[in-house]
C-alpha cells in the first residue's frame, strides 16, 4: 500500500520534473526567462529605483554585492515592515552567519520558498525514479531547535515546502515534539527517542554529517537510560541491539536507504564516516543549498549536481575577474558563484567556489569546492574573517602580536587560537573566545549540539617561528602571510609540533 502511495506521489511530480529536464536542453533560454522575472521584482522596488535601473539592458549596471552592501536596506524593510529590495511581501527573515557581524537576516518571499519547493520536487522525483526503492517512506528532516532567545525563521527542512506537499508528507515524517524545548540535552534526548522508536526509518535528511554523528554518539553513551525510558514502546529485540557494543547501526534502522547531507569540502570526511557506518545506504550530497537560495540539485540520473536553472539566475566570475553566464562555462574550470533570487537578492556574491565537472544534457553540473578564502567552515559554522577580526579585537589580547585562529579536525572538530604572548591564562582566553564566537548563530548551534568542541588556546613565543618554518617548506620565507583566520584545517604534523608545547601553554 505504502509503495503504491510513493509511486502515486512520483507521478504527481512527473510533469514538473519533465519540464525541468526539458529546460536542461536549453539552459540559456530558461535562464533568460528567470532573469526577466527577477528583474521585474527589482525594477518596481525602492532599491531598483535607487540604482536608476530602467530596462533589462541595464543589468550589468546592477552592482555585485555582499550582505554588508545591502544590510541597511534589509534592516529598514524589516523595521518598516515594507519590502524595499523587492515589490512583493516579505513572509519572514531567516537567520544565518554574517561576514561583518554576528548574523545576517535573509528575507523570504512566497516565490523564494517556491524555489526551495521546486528543488525538493525535482530531487524527490529523481530519487524515487532512479535512486533507492522506498517501501515505508519514513523520513526524518533535520530540525533546528529554537534555542536561547531565537524566535525567527523556519525550524525544520519540511517547512520550506508548500502546504500541499507538507500535507502529503506529514504521515511519513519522523519528528520529535519540541514545543517548549530550549535545552540542548533535552533536545538530543527527545530526538534520540523519536529516531529509536521508528524502526522503519528509510531517509535521513540533515545538513552537516556531524549533526547525525552527535546524535549517534549521544545514543551510544546513554543507551541504557534510553532503553529504560522507552520501556515497552521499543521491542526487547531492538533494545538488545542498542545494548550491543559497539551498536550495529544497520540493525537499529534496518530499512534505512538514504542519508542526505553535505559531502563536499570540509564535510567530505564526515560523509565518508557515515558511509562506513551504514554500508549499503546511499549517502548523497546535498549539492549547493544555502539559506540564501537553492543552487544545485543532486540528481542520480545526472551523476552530479544540476543547477536550479528555472528558479535562480546564475552568474560566474572566473579567475581573471570576467563575469560569465551558465551556458558560457567550460568543463574543468573553477568559478566563484554570483546569484540573483526571488527574495530580493540581486547579483549577490554568495562566497562559494565551484568547478564544472561535466554536462547533463546541455547544462553544466557544478561541484562545490569550498568557501572563498575568508571563510572557515568545518561543520556549517561559516566563520567569516571579518567577524573573527571583531571577536579577537574584543578580547584582552593587547600584548599579543601574533594571532591566528585555526580550524582543527582531530580528534574532533574545534578551533585553536595561536598566540605569541598574552596577559591572561590560555583557559581564560579560551572561555572568552568561545563566548564571543557564539554571537554567530551557526557557531552557537554547532557548539550546543556538540558538533564543535570548545576552542583551545596555545600561547608561546615560539609559535610564530614554528608556524613560519612549517610554511616555509612550501612557500618563500619572504612571501609568508599569517592569516588571522585560517580557512583550511591545520596539517596533522604541524598540530603535533604545536602540541609539544602543551605542558606549559595549552588550556
Amino acid at each position: 500500500m505504502i509503495s503504491q502511495i510513493i509511486k502515486l506521489f512520483a507521478k504527481l511530480l512527473t510533469p514538473r520534473s519533465r519540464k525541468f529536464r526539458q529546460g536542461l536542453l536549453n539552459p540559456e533560454s530558461v535562464q533568460a526567462k528567470v532573469q526577466l522575472k527577477i528583474f521585474q521584482n527589482l525594477l518596481n522596488s525602492d532599491y531598483g529605483k535607487s540604482l536608476n535601473i530602467k530596462s533589462l539592458a541595464d543589468w550589468d549596471n546592477i552592482p555585485i554585492v555582499e550582505y554588508h552592501n545591502i544590510e541597511n536596506w534589509i534592516e529598514q524593510q524589516k523595521e518598516n515592515k515594507k519590502p524595499l529590495l523587492s515589490d512583493v511581501p516579505i513572509l519572514f527573515y531567516q537567520k544565518t552567519s554574517g561576514s561583518r557581524g554576528a548574523a545576517k537576516l535573509i528575507p523570504y518571499t512566497k516565490s523564494l520558498l517556491g524555489s526551495f519547493n521546486q528543488m525538493f520536487c525535482i530531487w524527490a522525483h529523481d530519487l524515487i525514479s532512479y535512486g533507492v526503492k522506498l517501501s515505508t517512506g519514513k523520513i526524518y528532516f533535520c530540525i533546528s531547535p529554537q534555542l536561547g532567545d531565537e524566535n525567527t525563521g523556519l525550524e525544520d527542512d519540511s517547512q520550506y515546502l508548500d502546504s500541499w506537499l507538507q500535507w502529503i508528507l506529514t504521515p511519513f515524517l519522523v519528528s520529535p515534539q519540541l514545543k517548549g524545548v530550549s535545552d540542548v540535552e533535552e533536545f538530543k534526548n527527545k530526538l534520540a527517542q523519536t529516531l529509536l522508536l521508528e524502526k522503519n526509518l528509510e531517509i535521513i535528511s540533515i545538513w552537516s554529517p556531524t549533526f547525525l554523528k552527535v546524535i549517534l554518539d549521544y545514543i551510544e553513551v546513554n543507551r541504557y537510560r534510553l532503553c529504560e525510558e522507552l520501556g515497552n514502546r521499543i521491542s526487547p529485540e531492538r533494545c538488545q541491539v542498542l545494548l550491543t557494543p559497539p551498536i550495529p547501526w544497520n540493525l537499529v534502522w534496518p530499512k534505512l536507504k538514504l542519508i542526505s547531507c553535505w559531502d563536499s569540502a570540509n564535510a567530505a570526511d564526515g560523509a565518508e564516516f557515515l558511509r562506513n557506518l551504514f554500508p549499503g545506504v546511499l549517502v548523497q550530497g546535498k549539492g549547493l543549498l544555502a539559506t540564501e537560495a537553492p543552487m544545485t540539485i543532486p540528481l542520480v540520473a545526472a551523476q552530479g549536481y544540476v543547477p536550479v536553472i528555472d528558479e535562480v539566475f546564475f552568474e560566474f566570475e572566473d579567475e581573471a575577474g570576467k563575469i560569465l553566464l551558465l551556458h558560457e562555462l567550460e568543463k574543468g574550470e573553477v568559478y566563484e558563484l554570483i546569484l540573483s533570487q526571488q527574495g530580493g537578492l540581486y547579483r549577490y556574491r554568495i562566497g562559494d567556489r565551484i568547478r564544472v565537472t561535466h554536462f547533463y544534457f546541455n547544462t553544466p553540473c557544478l561541484e562545490f569546492l569550498g568557501r572563498t578564502r575568508d571563510i572557515s567552515d568545518l561543520v556549517g559554522e561559516k566563520l567569516h574573517c571579518e567577524f573573527v577580526r571583531q571577536v579577537l579585537d574584543s578580547l584582552p589580547l593587547q600584548d599579543s602580536c601574533f594571532k591566528s585562529l585555526v580550524p582543527v579536525k582531530v580528534p574532533n572538530e574545534h578551533y585553536i587560537l595561536l598566540l605569541d604572548q598574552a596577559n591572561l591564562t590560555a583557559w581564560e582566553i579560551a572561555e572568552k573566545l568561545d563566548t564571543a564566537l557564539k554571537a554567530s548563530p551557526q557557531y552557537y548551534h554547532a557548539r550546543l549540539l556538540g558538533q564543535l568542541n570548545c576552542p583551545r588556546v596555545l600561547i608561546s613565543p615560539r609559535i610564530p617561528e614554528i608556524v613560519s618554518l612549517y610554511k616555509a617548506q612550501s612557500q618563500k620565507w619572504g612571501d609568508l602571510k599569517h592569516d588571522l583566520l585560517s580557512t583550511t584545517p591545520i596539517e596533522l604534523d604541524l598540530l603535533q609540533k604545536l602540541e609539544k608545547l602543551r605542558p606549559t601553554t595549552l588550556s
